[in-house]
């Protein structure tokens, strides 16, 4: 929504909004461009405009029994959806490339949005973070390209459908699909629909870049498609296929044949298998509107990665701070998995709030043990009280790793016992990496600073 408002002033519109609990990079973006952020939803806000808003767009985290959503229903307000405007106002006249999947539709996105950058094309872009080569996590763009993070949830209080439906776009992107959301959907079957439904949107001239080595894609593209299909994968048996190099950089491959060699730059943080596949799948979005590999590798050789996504938060007595947005315990896994190749055999200290919807209906507690095994350490963070409650015992859940071996993994229920026991057991040459799709209390900060002191 942060986005939209962007895009929606880049345009000429005057643009207010309200929320709670906003915080950076979000809120300092938004004040840059000079969008008023107001605390809360109280229906006082309507009370406060000289004039009185055209058009009130929604988030779908506004529920029916907010009290500002009440009161522009009780008066007859205009409104309508974030989505639904973004494809109306926005999206209708351009190409839009779409990156869809559970995981890394941000960095994807992050990766073809700078490909187009890169090589001239000016591209309109949302992103659901703030990609590191640009300043903003959105903009309206010059050229006929945008480039959207196609997420799966449903659209708003009053729109069930999955945001991308209204998206629209030319080049659809699948880059992997797994059982998420547990609070909307019943089961991967229900989210499977939603992305045939995505599928259905393409036009004959239009392209799908599927995964070729995901199951429920394979799923999803079977119950028919009416543009052409390019698959990509680790394998050979794909349309796109790589080969991984040192140092996480790979070679590109197409219809077996080699392409280009991606490079990293050793200072993006951009590392593990899950990145080089994500990336293969953007070469491959390119391809599709004129890119070459090779000219889409040479953008990715300057690729700066994305806020939150194994940031470096900062060093103190030869600790390392990351930061990481995984909350998924295949993302959580995946994100282990590349700390563990960039830093070998030293000790990762993962600390994690597990505050998704999904995690906190507990559906995907059991697999928590598993994603966090390349861990030396783990200390996790769950209130027991409160809006922020899990619901279940995150102690009981560790317990496989603390059977594996003693002292291994820590439960807690205060920020600040968390942070001391993480700061006792740091020792030089640590890497600490925090995981929440969260603010998480300031916490990585305050253990740096801990270890400074």
């Amino acid at each position: 929504m942060g986005g939209i408002a962007a895009i929606a002033r880049q345009a000429g519109h005057r643009v207010t909004g309200c929320d709670a609990n906003v915080y950076p990079p979000m809120s300092t973006q938004l004040e840059a461009q000079g969008i008023d952020l107001i605390e809360g939803f109280s229906p006082d806000q309507l009370l406060q405009f000289e004039t009185m808003p055209d058009l009130f767009v929604i988030g779908n985290v506004v529920s029916r029994g907010n009290p500002l959503m009440e009161a522009i229903l009780n008066q007859g307000l205009p409104y309508i959806s974030g989505p639904q405007w973004l494809g109306e106002q926005v999206l209708y006249r351009r190409h839009v490339l779409a990156v869809a999947g559970t995981h890394g539709k941000t960095t994807t996105s992050a990766m073809l949005t700078w490909i187009l950058e890169f090589n001239g094309y000016k591209p309109g872009y949302l992103i659901g973070g703030v990609p590191l080569n640009f300043t903003v996590s959105a903009r309206l763009g010059e050229g006929k390209y945008f480039v959207i993070e196609a997420d799966e949830y449903d659209t708003a209080f009053f729109d069930k459908r999955s945001k991308f439906v209204h998206y629209r776009p030319r080049t659809a992107l699948l880059n992997n699909l797994e059982f998420d959301h547990a609070d909307i959907f019943a089961d991967l079957a229900a989210i499977e629909t939603q992305f045939h439904h995505l599928v259905r949107t393409v036009p004959s001239d239009g392209l799908l870049v599927v995964n070729g080595e995901e199951p429920a894609l394979e799923r999803v593209v079977t119950r028919g498609a009416w543009a052409p299909v390019e698959r990509f994968g680790q394998s050979d048996t794909n349309e796109w296929s790589l080969v991984s190099q040192a140092n996480d950089g790979f070679i590109v491959r197409k219809a077996g044949k080699e392409a280009a060699t991606v490079i990293w730059a050793p200072e993006s943080g951009v590392m593990g298998r899950h990145n080089q596949l994500n990336a293969l799948a953007a070469i491959a979005a390119a391809n599709h509107v004129g890119i070459s590999p090779a000219d889409s590798a040479r953008a990715l050789a300057e690729f700066k990665n994305v806020k939150r996504r194994l940031e470096t938060i900062g060093v103190a007595n030869n600790v390392t701070v990351y930061d990481d947005f995984a909350h998924h315990p295949t993302a959580i896994a995946t994100t282990v998995d590349g700390l563990r190749r960039r830093v070998g055999n030293s000790r990762i200290l993962a600390v994690l709030e597990p505050r998704s919807n999904t995690m906190k209906l507990g559906v995907m507690k059991a697999q928590l043990p598993d994603s966090l095994q390349q861990a030396d350490k783990v200390f996790a963070y769950g209130a027991n009280s409160g809006k922020e409650s899990l619901g279940w015992d995150l102690a009981e859940v560790l317990a496989p790793l603390n059977a594996q071996e003693a002292g291994r993994a820590y439960a807690f229920d205060d920020l600040q016992k968390l942070v001391d026991a993480v700061v006792a057991q740091a020792q030089p040459g640590d890497h600490i990496l925090v995981m929440s799709n969260g603010g998480f209390g300031g916490v990585h900060q305050k253990i740096l600073n801990a270890i400074s002191a």
